[in-house]
Order: C-alpha cells, then structure tokens, then sequence
C-alpha cells in the first residue's frame, strides 16, 4: 500500500499470509497509518495479527486531514487535538487491538503548536491506549518542542544512499535526546535495489511514477 493509490489491495490474501510468516521467522515490529488507504492497510493488519498480538508491536499513525466518519482524505495535515483523539479510536478499532506501540505524527501541522500535539498523545499514553510516542519527517526543533512535554521513543524518516539530510541535524539532535531512529525507504523505494532503470514504467496507482525528486 505504501506505493498504491488505491484503496483496494489487490493481494490482500497474500499479504496477510506474509505478515503471518514474518512473524512465525521471528519478525515483531510492523508499521501502518491510517492514511494508507486511507484505513485499509490498518484493518489488512488488523487482521493478520489476530490471535498473535501478543507476538508483535504496532505502530501506526496521525496526522492527515482524514475525515474520522468516512475515511475521505480531504488534503493537507491535521493534527488538532480533537482530531487526535478521534483517530486513534479508529486505529484502535480497525486494528482489533486496545493499544498502540507507537504512535507517530505523519507529518508536522504547521497550524498546530507541537506542545499541544504531545500533549495529547500524553494523556493517551497515561489512559493506556498508546505505549510510546514517535515523529514523522520532524525537523529538529519540532523534535526538540514535542520531547520536551512527552519523551519521543522514535522518528521515522527517509534516510538512504541518496537522502542523506537526516545527517546534517537531526541524527546528531536524535543522539543527544536519547531518541531512537526508524528509516524509511533505505533502499530509494526500491530504485537502489537494481530493478528499476529508464525503461520502467509504473502504472497510475503507483506513486513511484510522481516522486517530487524527478521533477
């Protein structure tokens, strides 16, 4: 899904009998959001991990502006507290699950003061619905402003061969707050893998084929 603009997963079937094999290798940590979809990707791994969520820890997350009645991404970012609140019940929900391993903020709300943010997913953790905080894309002084009311556990961000930012501040910020790093896409979404050359050719619902980076 995370390459899909669909809301429909083809493979459905033999994407759950993956994520039940990984875990049977011994795998344990996997991550959703309810933009993917938006919520089929949640309620896919809500359902693999049925009977085992004893074995796993899940995170997923906010952010996006979804509309928390009919799942319709209506653009931009929204992270007001009321927002928050409501969308992780339907986490929650779509997961089969009664609490988050970590929950990240997608993106930074530019409208929504950072302390307020960690603040809501403060009083989430001490009511038991989340277990450890996480940032997406943050720059350091949002790390810095969000640590600072509700310790961060992680920050997924792009890091690879070729998105190497993270290096300049935010590597150096993440060590000396004791925050852990989660990267996303080391391998370029699949262009440093050696698959992909000048002839390939995506299909429309594959994001891969508008990354800003080739503009």
């Amino acid at each position: 899904m995370g390459y899909g603009k669909s809301r429909e997963i083809p493979d459905r079937p033999e994407m759950i009998a993956l994520l039940r094999k990984a875990v049977d290798i011994g795998m344990d940590f996997f991550d959703t959001a309810e933009v993917y979809g938006p919520w089929t990707n949640e309620i896919m791994v809500g359902e693999a991990f049925r009977g085992v969520r004893d074995k796993v820890k899940i995170a997923t997350k906010f952010g996006w502006d979804i509309d928390q009645e009919t799942g319709e991404h209506r653009g931009g970012v929204n992270s007001k507290p009321a927002q928050i609140r409501r969308a992780v019940e339907g986490s929650l929900r779509r997961l089969g699950t009664d609490y988050i391993d970590l929950y990240y903020q997608h993106r930074v709300d530019p409208d929504v003061p950072m302390e307020d943010v960690a603040g809501v997913v403060k009083d989430l953790i001490q009511r038991g619905k989340v277990r450890f905080f996480g940032l997406s894309e943050a720059g350091a002084k949002s790390i810095r402003q969000a640590h600072a009311v509700q310790p961060v556990a992680a920050l997924q961000s792009e890091y690879s061969l070729w998105t190497r930012e993270p290096e300049d501040e935010i590597i150096r910020t993440l060590e000396e707050l004791g925050i852990g790093m989660v990267p996303f896409s080391p391998l370029g979404k699949g262009f440093l893998t050696g698959a992909i050359d000048a002839s390939t050719r995506f299909d429309e619902r594959d994001i891969r084929g508008g990354i800003p980076r080739f503009a």
